[in-house]
C-alpha cells in the first residue's frame, strides 16, 4: 500500500484539493441557498435551528468533481461513476429546492444508479461461502447493482438528520475504502475515494454542530451514490469472499440504522418513505445525549467497525493458507471490540429503554409530537 501511495501522490493531492474546495466554496453555496430560499424549515429543536441553508451537496460535488478532472482518466468506469454522481446530485438539488414526490425521487435515484452499469460497473461475479466463485449474468448483476446503490443513497439520506453525522460517517467510510483500494492496487478508485474523504472532512468545517449549512438531499444522494458505486467498482468485483465483508463492516452503521427504521415503520403501518424520529441518532437524543455527543458516539462506533475491516485486510491472519498466531489474535481483538461496541449500542438504545419508564415516556412523547406535526 505504501508503494502505491508513493507512486501515486495524486491520491493525497486529490484529498487535499477536495477539502480546500469544499471549505472555500461552502459559504458561497450557503449564501446562494439563502437567496433562493432553500433553507431548513424544521421548527426549533427538531434539528439544530430553522432557516439554516441547504444545498451543501453542491459544494461537495465540486470538491469531488474537480480533483477527478485533475487526476483521473475520464473514461470507462470512472466516467460512468462521475456522470451518475452528477445526476444524483441534480435529483437531490431539485428535491431540496422544489420538493419531489417519493416516486419521482426514487425514479431519479434509479436513473443515476443505472448509469455506472452502462460503463461496466456492476457485480460480474459473487463469491458464495463453501460453493465458491460464480459468474453472474447481466440480467442478475445489473439490477442487483442498481438496487444496492439506490439502497445506499437512501441510507445516507436517512442518516443526515443530525449536524455532522452523515459527513463524518461518510468520511470514515471513504477513508477506509481508499486504504483498501490502495492495498488492492486500484489507484483510480483510491483517488476518487480520497477525494470523497477530503470533501467530507472539508464540509465538516461548516456542518459540525452547530451547523451553518446542511448537505441536503443533494449531498446525501451524492455521497451514498459515490460510496455505493465505488464499493462495487473497487471491492465487490474481486473474487475474494472477504472483500464482501469490508463494505458491509465499514457501512454497518447506516445499514443498521436504515434496517431498524424500516422495520419500525412497517411495524406501525407507516409509509417507508415518511420521515419520523425512529433513527438511531434520535434515540441518542431521547436518552439525553447532546447532538455533538451523539454524533461523536456514532462516529466512534463506525470507526471501530471500519477498524475491524481494515485489520482483516492488512493483518492477514490466514496468509498463504497458514494461520498466523499474532495476526489472528490481533484481528480477533479488533473483531471483539467491534462486536462489543455494537452490543453496547444495542443495549444503550434498546434494552435500557425497555427498563427505564422515563426514557420510554420520552420516546412516546416524541412520537406523539411528530404525529401532531404531520396531522
Amino acid at each position: 500500500m505504501l508503494h502505491t501511495l508513493a507512486d501515486h501522490l495524486e491520491i493525497i493531492w486529490g484529498a487535499l484539493l477536495a477539502a480546500a474546495i469544499v471549505v472555500l466554496l461552502t459559504p458561497a453555496v450557503g449564501g446562494m441557498a439563502r437567496l433562493l430560499g432553500v433553507v431548513n424549515r424544521e421548527p426549533e429543536g427538531q434539528r439544530a435551528r430553522p432557516n439554516v441553508p441547504r444545498l451543501g451537496g453542491l459544494a461537495l460535488f465540486m470538491g469531488i468533481f474537480v480533483p477527478s478532472l485533475a487526476f483521473l482518466p475520464l473514461g470507462g468506469e470512472m466516467r460512468g461513476i462521475l456522470l451518475g454522481a452528477a445526476v444524483a446530485t441534480t435529483v437531490g438539488a431539485v428535491d431540496d429546492f422544489r420538493g419531489l414526490r417519493w416516486w419521482a425521487k426514487l425514479g431519479g435515484q434509479v436513473a443515476a444508479a443505472a448509469i455506472p452499469t452502462m460503463y461496466g460497473t456492476w457485480v460480474h461475479r459473487f463469491t458464495f461461502p463453501v460453493i465458491g466463485v460464480h459468474e453472474l449474468p447481466s440480467w442478475v448483476g445489473i439490477p442487483l447493482t442498481i438496487a444496492a446503490i439506490v439502497a445506499l443513497m437512501n441510507m445516507v439520506n436517512f442518516l443526515d438528520g443530525m449536524d455532522g453525522l452523515a459527513a463524518g460517517v461518510c468520511a470514515i467510510a471513504a477513508g477506509s475504502f481508499c486504504l483498501i483500494d490502495m492495498s488492492l492496487g486500484r489507484t483510480d478508485a483510491a483517488i476518487l475515494t480520497a477525494a470523497v474523504f477530503g470533501a467530507c472532512v472539508g464540509f465538516l468545517r461548516h456542518n459540525f454542530y452547530p451547523a451553518r449549512i446542511f448537505m441536503g438531499d443533494s449531498g446525501a444522494l451524492l455521497l451514498g451514490f459515490t460510496l455505493g458505486a465505488l464499493a462495487i467498482q473497487g471491492l465487490l468485483k474481486t473474487a475474494a469472499v472477504a472483500t464482501l465483508l469490508f463494505p458491509l463492516l465499514v457501512l454497518a452503521v447506516p445499514i443498521l440504522d436504515t434496517s431498524f427504521v424500516v422495520a419500525k415503520r412497517l411495524k406501525y403501518g407507516e409509509p417507508v418513505h415518511k420521515a419520523d424520529r425512529y433513527h438511531l441518532h434520535h434515540r441518542f437524543l431521547n436518552i439525553g445525549y447532546s447532538q455533538k455527543r451523539a454524533a461523536l458516539t456514532m462516529w466512534g462506533w463506525c470507526a471501530i467497525l471500519a477498524g475491524a475491516a481494515l485489520a482483516t485486510r492488512f493483518l492477514k491472519p490466514h496468509a498463504h493458507g497458514d494461520w498466523r498466531l499474532w495476526q489472528t489474535l490481533a484481528v480477533a481483538a479488533f473483531g471483539a471490540a467491534a462486536v462489543g461496541a455494537s452490543i453496547y449500542m444495542v443495549y444503550l438504545l434498546e434494552i435500557v429503554k425497555l427498563a427505564n419508564p422515563r426514557i420510554r415516556r420520552r420516546e412516546q412523547e416524541a412520537r406523539e409530537a411528530a404525529a401532531r406535526r404531520t396531522a
